[in-house]
């Protein structure tokens, strides 16, 4: 008999379903599942609008979830039970989104993970579980190294006026914008850790320039400093890092491996290679 499993890395604005069947695999994308903000019903309205059409009338026998919000109990039930409505009879697994970036990049071994996307996050995998992490406080106070991190290290050296003319044009020339408007967009509206990180952009397009280099190596130490660099395993087990920050920025991550004295591992993207990998 056929067997069909469901791989899926939710954030709260997308998901990524991986299908592995005997013939092979398949990927689709639907809107983001957060717990928080959506009920079962409408979870499950959601797969059966978005994902059920996709796979062709497969039956499923197989669900992997990993998604956000996931790590507390009563979310990972709200999302069990709206798979379970939409996939009956299938065994369905739900959690969370830092297991999911520990299993891509240690699989069953022993390791340590920087998630460095929007956000950040620092734990300790030990083949089978979460063993460690540092608590997350948000992008106001910590995440360090984080897209939204250094974002705003951008918008802070443009609103005091700390760029050279170069670079001050180079800013202009992309975001036509103003004070008044970055701080509103900072502290009146909705999700204003997605306005900062997107200011990431502007280091990724505009590297070699001292000061960019500058907001980067630091936002990036400042990472190591205050959550890689407190964990003992550091000294005997590979630091993997997994988000778009890390990718992108994936060469200043490896020259602070060597200055930390840290065994450098897998730098991915996304953590869907590494979960495909994990449950092939």
């Amino acid at each position: 008999m056929a067997t069909n499993k469901l791989i899926a890395d939710s954030g709260a604005t997308k998901a990524e379903w991986c299908l592995l069947s005997d013939t092979g695999r398949k990927t689709f994308f639907t809107q983001g599942i957060s717990p928080y903000f959506l009920n079962a019903a409408q979870i499950s309205d959601l797969l059966l609008k978005e994902l059920k059409p996709k796979l062709k009338n497969k039956v499923i026998n197989e669900v992997h979830y990993y998604g956000t919000g996931c790590a507390s109990p009563d979310n990972a039930a709200i999302v069990k039970k709206a798979i379970l409505q939409v996939f009956a009879g299938a065994k369905v697994h739900v959690d969370n989104d830092l297991t999911a970036a520990a299993k891509s990049v240690c699989g069953r071994n022993k390791g340590m993970v920087g998630n460095l996307g929007t956000g950040s996050f620092c734990c300790y995998y030990d083949g089978k579980k979460i063993a460690k992490q540092t608590p997350g406080i948000g992008y106001a106070l910590g995440d360090e190294g984080s897209g939204a991190y250094l974002g705003k290290k951008v918008i802070q050296y443009y609103l005091y006026d700390m760029m050279d003319e170069d670079l001050r044009a180079r800013f202009d020339a992309k975001y036509v914008t103003n004070r008044a408007e970055i701080l509103e967009n900072v502290y009146k509206k909705p999700l204003p850790n997605r306005y900062l990180a997107g200011y990431a952009i502007f280091l990724a397009e505009n590297r070699g320039h001292y000061m960019v280099e500058n907001i980067i190596e630091d936002g990036l130490n400042d990472f190591f400093f205050h959550h890689l660099r407190r964990y003992k395993e550091t000294l005997i087990l590979p630091v993997h890092f997994v988000g778009g920050i890390a990718f992108g920025f994936k060469d200043v991550l490896l020259e602070l491996c060597n200055t930390y004295q840290m065994i450098p591992g897998k730098i991915l993207k996304n953590p869907m290679p590494g979960l495909i990998e994990y449950h092939s």
